[in-house]
């Protein structure tokens, strides 16, 4: 049946959890592509048969005309399902920039496929190049902070690290007070964690 394995991959963004990637169906993808080609070229065929008939285009309503319009109309549903599939992928890619930063984590790679690797890559470095330009950084403190200073607790060793003016050691499980825009960009590496208690 037309149609169904682009749905496939619509149902599964539908299934996931809001705001989490899944692995990039590629195979899914590769058959929905080949499938648009196929009704591409049963839409040509089809076009030129009326023609050889030298029947009007816009006017003949005979088998071929219908068939053509089932292609057709076939063809353009796979393709917006396609685009949504891209879409709604690149918003989370872009979302992830934000809550992540500009390395990802690699439990989330293995789940892009190249093309959308690069263009994390992309969208990252036109954020960085932007912030650069305003020599502002827009990724800290995405909630406004009731104090500048946070204290948090090391996860993993992270080693030596200079921290405005001065340099700390930064070894686990060691509870520090820093400052938030100090902190971070370690917590959104899953390196620290705000400490509560």
């Amino acid at each position: 049946m037309y149609g169904r394995r682009a749905s496939q991959l619509l149902g599964e963004l539908a299934s996931a959890e809001k705001g989490q990637l899944t692995v990039f169906n590629s195979d899914t993808f590769d058959q929905v592509i080949k499938e648009c080609n196929e009704h591409n070229l049963q839409l040509q065929t089809l076009i030129r048969k009326i023609e050889d008939q030298n029947l009007d285009i816009q006017t003949t309503r005979n088998e071929d005309h219908f068939g053509a319009v089932i292609h057709h109309l076939s063809l353009a549903r796979n393709k917006r399902c396609l685009m949504a599939y891209m879409y709604n992928r690149a918003e989370i890619i872009q979302s992830l920039r934000w809550k992540i930063g500009p390395i990802l984590p690699q439990e989330i790679q293995e789940k892009l496929s190249y093309s959308e690797e690069e263009y994390f890559k992309n969208h990252s470095a036109a954020i960085d190049s932007y912030m650069s330009e305003l020599d502002l950084d827009l990724t800290v403190d995405m909630v406004p902070p009731k104090d500048p200073y946070i204290q948090v607790r090391v996860l993993d060793d992270i080693g030596e690290v200079c921290l405005g003016d001065m340099e700390i050691s930064l070894t686990r499980h060691s509870v520090h007070f820093l400052r938030r825009t100090d902190a971070e960009q370690f917590i959104s590496q899953g390196l620290m964690e705000e400490f509560l208690g």
